[in-house]
């Protein structure tokens, strides 16, 4: 792993989202540009240091514009699939946080070498 190279933060944009019961379900795509805003405003709390975030989105969000910090991938399919994959071509080279309450989620990244942590980590609630 590179000295010094920046932290990679993938969000699981449906997972955060659905964690809190706001009415996210009848804007989904205005719930992830929420969030991506929440993102690019606050970073992730408590992680010092350069990041790179990637909000991944499926689904009604699919086109959801990236922000300033905040860099938007809208998977061709699963999104649980995307995030695995971007975690694998990271994986090594830098560190990498992926944000999910999805358990299968969750181990198929930690088998990869990620770190994971819960919704509330960039969405309190």
């Amino acid at each position: 792993m590179e000295e010094n190279a920046s932290l990679l933060v993938v969000v699981d944009a449906a997972n955060v989202v659905g964690s809190v019961p706001d009415g996210w379900w009848r804007d989904r795509r205005g719930a992830a540009e929420r969030l991506r805003d929440r993102l690019a405003a606050d970073g992730v709390p408590g992680r010092a240091g350069p990041a790179e975030i990637v909000l991944v989105v499926e689904g009604a969000a699919r086109g959801v514009e990236s922000a300033p910090g905040v860099r938007v991938e809208s998977a061709p399919g699963s999104g649980d699939d995307h995030i695995v994959e971007l975690v694998a071509r990271a994986a090594g080279d830098r560190p990498v946080l992926v944000v999910t309450a999805d358990r299968e989620l969750r181990r198929r990244v930690t088998e990869l070498g990620a770190e994971v942590a819960g919704p509330r980590t960039v969405r309190p609630g």
